[in-house]
């Protein structure tokens, strides 16, 4: 469920001169509201970040379909570089094969280790802030 938010509204909740709630449309405070432990409020939810992330979506010469890029830089100095693909669900075996076989073509190293994004900005985020308290 994404939508995308204004930069204004973005730095108001950011400076704490918004509520968290501002930057979720309806539909997700609506389900928010239906999945969050009893008790627990939007606007009760900490700001973590910001995070600098560069994003590009193309279409690399010799592959079947777009690619996303996204390259993410953590306060601690690590990055972490992730590709992606879209496919149908019945496509997703031959779009993997297709896309690593692609990607070993082009010299990228398909035996680093593997790491979410997301996890590791929590962990990282969760301990600057914890650091600062």
């Amino acid at each position: 469920m994404k939508a995308k938010a204004d930069d204004k509204v973005l730095r108001k909740v950011f400076g704490g001169r918004n509520p968290v709630r501002r930057l979720f449309t309806k539909q997700q405070q609506a389900l928010f509201d239906d999945h969050a432990p009893p008790g627990v409020t939007m606007d009760e939810l900490e700001v973590l970040g910001p995070l600098n992330i560069l994003k590009l979506k193309f279409d690399p010469k010799g592959y079947s379909r777009p690619l996303v890029v996204e390259l993410w830089f953590y306060p601690d100095g690590s990055q972490i570089l992730e590709l992606s693909a879209k496919c149908l669900a019945k496509e997703a075996f031959s779009a993997a094969a297709e896309t690593k076989a692609f990607l070993a073509s082009h010299g990228v190293d398909l035996s680093a280790p593997q790491q979410t994004k997301t996890r590791t900005a929590l962990g990282l985020l969760t301990s600057v802030q914890a650091g600062s308290s």
